[in-house]
C-alpha cells in the first residue's frame, strides 16, 4: 500500500494531527471513481477532497461513546413511554429499570439504521422453565425482536432462547451468563427498504451477546411473529425501540444508540 505522504507519529504532533487529517493535499485527484455511496457521491480512490470521518471518543468501560444518544443512564425514564403513549411505569432499582407488569416500554423517538447497546439481567432466583424464565425482548423498530431470556441451563426451543432472532434463527452459540448476572447486547441493525408496498431489501442484523458474535449480517424474514412465519408489512423508515414486558422482572441498564 503506497502512501502519498510519510506518516508523522501522533505523539510528535499531538492535537495537530486533526488539522493535518483535514489537509486536502493528502490524497489524489487522478484516480478512478468508486461506485456512489449512500451520500450519492462517487469519490475517487484515495480522493483528496473526500471528508475525513469525525473524531469520536470511545467510552471507557461501559460508558457510551461521545456521539451516542443515551436512552437510559440509570436516573430516569424520560426518554421512554408505554407503547400506548402513557408515562413509563417500570421501577428504578439500583441504577436499572425493572419490568413490573405495567406494559411494554418504547422510546419516544424513532430510529432506523443504528448501533444499539444495552445491558440486561434476569432474576437471580431462577423460577419456572423454558419461556417462563426471565422472558423479555428487544424490538428494533418495534417489530424485529432479539430475545431476552434466562438460557443458562434452561432448555427451550432453539429460536426462542437468549439472543435468538425470535421465531427465525437461533444464535450461533449460547453465551448466556448465570441468572442475576449482567449481560450485554451490541446490535448493528439496518432497517428494511420499501418502495410503496414492495420490499426492496430486508432488514439485516448483527448481534454480539456478551462480546461474542452470535449473528453476523443476517437478513430477517419479517416482523417477529409467534408460532407463524414472519412477514413484512411496509412501514415508516424510523420507529421506536421497544423493550418487552413479558411478566418477568428483567432489569435493563446502560442503554444507548448511535443512528447510522
Amino acid at each position: 500500500m503506497k502512501l502519498a505522504h510519510a506518516l508523522i507519529p501522533f505523539a510528535a504532533v499531538g492535537g495537530a494531527w486533526l488539522a493535518r487529517s483535514q489537509d486536502a493535499s493528502v490524497g489524489y485527484d487522478d484516480t478512478p471513481h468508486l461506485p456512489a455511496g449512500r451520500d450519492g457521491k462517487a469519490w475517487r480512490v484515495h480522493d483528496k477532497q473526500r471528508p475525513v470521518p469525525p473524531v469520536v471518543t470511545p467510552g471507557e468501560g461501559t460508558k457510551p461513546p461521545s456521539d451516542a444518544i443515551v436512552l437510559f443512564d440509570g436516573k430516569d425514564l424520560s426518554r421512554w413511554q408505554t407503547d400506548s403513549g402513557k408515562e413509563a411505569g417500570w421501577k428504578l432499582v439500583d441504577g436499572a429499570m425493572e419490568v413490573n407488569g405495567t406494559g411494554n416500554l418504547q422510546t419516544r423517538d424513532g430510529f432506523g439504521d443504528c448501533q444499539l447497546h444495552l445491558e440486561w439481567a434476569t432474576p437471580a432466583k431462577a423460577e419456572s422453565e423454558s419461556q417462563g424464565r426471565g422472558n423479555s425482548g428487544v424490538f428494533l423498530m418495534g417489530r424485529y425482536e432479539v430475545q431476552v431470556l434466562d438460557s443458562y441451563k434452561n432448555r427451550t426451543y432453539a429460536d426462542g432462547q437468549a439472543a435468538a432472532l425470535y421465531g427465525q434463527k437461533p444464535p450461533e452459540v449460547n453465551a448466556c451468563r448465570a441468572p442475576g448476572e449482567w449481560q450485554s447486547y451490541d446490535i448493528l441493525f439496518r432497517g428494511p427498504r420499501f418502495e410503496g408496498e414492495k420490499l426492496v431489501s430486508p432488514a439485516n442484523i448483527t448481534v454480539f451477546h456478551n462480546g461474542i458474535c452470535v449473528h453476523h449480517g443476517v437478513d430477517l424474514l419479517g416482523a417477529t411473529a409467534h408460532r407463524a412465519v414472519a412477514k413484512y408489512t411496509p412501514h415508516e423508515p424510523k420507529a421506536p425501540l421497544l423493550l418487552q414486558d413479558h411478566g418477568n422482572p428483567v432489569r435493563y441498564r446502560n442503554i444507548w444508540v448511535r443512528p447510522l
